[in-house]
């Protein structure tokens, strides 16, 4: 079957352990776009650490998708637009950076350049801005900055920490947000719903596809549901057994071209 839709992850994916996309995964998506394939960058990342790679592989013009903030908006690169999006409120902003501080853990989310928190240094504030590449500005009060619902905030700390964390925030958040991780460093305050399989299903439903069109290529617990959804469904070779249970088949590394073989073989023909 000839997949028109191809939704990549991105850290622990696309990108190798350098954060670097190949050459061979760089071709690989070129001709897949020339097939007229659409292709959609699906991370958790915000749109800043989203744009500059999608500039570099030549996506802005063409038939190609930002998926950013782990589904919480949708941007067009044909057009740069953002097509569809989900928000969480002040309130529950507020809420999160309360719990927040008083937990003794570092919260953040982004301005126009990069990440703003009240813990510049903290080590996973860091690893936020290191995998975004973009820079940390430490504020004194966080929450008087915001001054609009956003499409993700987060908190990072110390996984013994943070998961537990993690069931007495959603109790206090209630229907106005979830919280979930992208990692067990990460966890992500999003839209209630949010999710990267949800926001596949809203383009799909844009674009007058089907799942059974749409390929997907991941390594992460959150790629788990957007796995799930697709036509073929792609586990990393650096994923975790849980992942790998949910896919279709399974590729190479991040480090050895997984990606790229993916495309090759079941989009472009290739053995």
């Amino acid at each position: 079957m000839q997949y028109s839709l191809l939704a990549l992850d991105l850290d622990g994916t696309l990108t190798n352990s350098q954060k670097q996309v190949t050459l061979r995964s760089r071709a690989a998506i070129d001709a897949a776009l020339d097939l007229g394939v659409c292709v959609i960058l699906a991370s958790g990342r915000p749109v800043l650490g989203i744009a500059p790679l999608a500039h570099s592989l030549g996506l802005f013009g063409r038939n190609a998708y930002m998926l950013a903030y782990n589904g919480a908006q949708l941007i067009s690169c044909e057009t740069n637009t953002v097509v569809w999006e989900r928000t969480v409120g002040l309130d529950a902003i507020e809420c999160v950076f309360s719990f927040a501080k008083a937990k003794g853990l570092a919260s953040l989310c982004y301005d126009g350049e990069g990440v703003i928190t009240e813990m510049p240094d903290d080590p996973y504030v860091h690893k936020e801005a290191y995998n975004n590449g973009i820079p940390i500005r430490g504020v004194d009060t966080l929450f008087s900055l915001v001054k609009k619902a956003q499409p993700k905030v987060m908190i990072v700390g110390e996984p013994s920490l943070l998961i537990p964390a993690r069931s007495e925030l959603q109790l206090l958040l209630g229907d106005s947000a979830d919280a979930s991780f992208s990692e067990p460093c990460f966890m992500e305050i999003t839209a209630k719903g949010v999710q990267k399989a949800a926001s596949l299903d809203v383009l799909l439903s844009l674009l007058g596809k089907d799942r059974q069109s749409l390929m997907v290529v991941g390594d992460g617990l959150n790629d788990i549901p957007m796995l799930a959804i697709a036509g073929l469904a792609v586990a990393m070779g650096n994923s975790s057994l849980e992942v790998k249970g949910h896919s279709h088949v399974v590729t190479a590394s991040n480090d050895d071209d997984g990606v790229a073989l993916a495309i090759e073989r079941h989009i472009l023909g290739r053995v």
